[in-house]
């Protein structure tokens, strides 16, 4: 499945890539809520699929956190 190989490539990721990559994901979720306020966003299920990968990052940035303890 297309998520499974998402969330390990998470996972060879580090902590700081992780933060990055929320960040980044951040940003894009900011952008398309913005467009699709002023009706320009086409495909609206960009909008889930986005919020979905940044709970994804999260969790992989609270498991690494729990392994460090």
């Amino acid at each position: 499945m297309k998520t499974n190989k998402y969330v390990e490539e998470l996972k060879t990721k580090s902590t700081e890539e992780l933060a990055q990559a929320l960040t980044d994901a951040k940003k894009e979720l900011f952008n398309l809520r913005f467009q699709n306020a002023t009706n320009q966003l086409d495909n609206t299920a960009r909008i889930k699929e986005v919020r979905k990968n940044i709970a994804r990052i999260q969790t992989v940035i609270t498991a690494k956190s729990a392994e460090q303890a």
